[in-house]
């Protein structure tokens, strides 16, 4: 079983937070309510579904959730690059969030690569038996 309380998850949990103050800043003082809607649903997530991997039912739904995470952070980096391109965010708030943003994706790709490999390399070595070749019938039942 996984530990709840890996890094990788506090990491997201802790952008997470991060994500959530930057919403409520570009809605209280920049009065943004669009591009703040979709990084704060893409930023949380990220999270979110890293949770649901650490307390996943089997190795391929524990691989599914960490791609779903990173493809999240991945979009939460789309919304940010608008939100500093559109001066919602300053240069400096955008690279320490950005900086964030960035290792999730390292840390996670790297579980999903590693993950894809052992599950490659697990394939090649299964093969599936016929069930003929399992249970032969007996000549006079043929």
């Amino acid at each position: 079983m996984r530990q709840a309380d890996d890094p990788v998850t506090e990491k997201a949990k802790l952008f997470a937070i991060r994500i959530i103050r930057l919403y409520q800043h570009l809605t209280e003082e920049k009065r943004e309510f669009v591009l703040s809607k979709q990084v704060l649903r893409s930023g949380t997530s990220v999270g979110a579904n890293r949770t649901e991997a650490v307390y996943a039912c089997s190795d391929k739904d524990f691989l599914y959730k960490n791609k779903v995470a990173l493809s999240e952070c991945a979009e939460t980096l789309y919304w940010l690059g608008l939100l500093q391109a559109t001066g919602y965010i300053t240069d400096e708030r955008f690279s320490t969030i950005f900086n964030d943003c960035e290792e999730l994706i390292k840390i996670l790709t790297s579980i999903v690569k590693t993950l894809e490999s052992k599950k490659d390399s697990l394939s090649g070595q299964v093969r599936e038996v016929p069930l003929d070749e399992m249970y032969p019938l007996p000549d006079e039942l043929l």
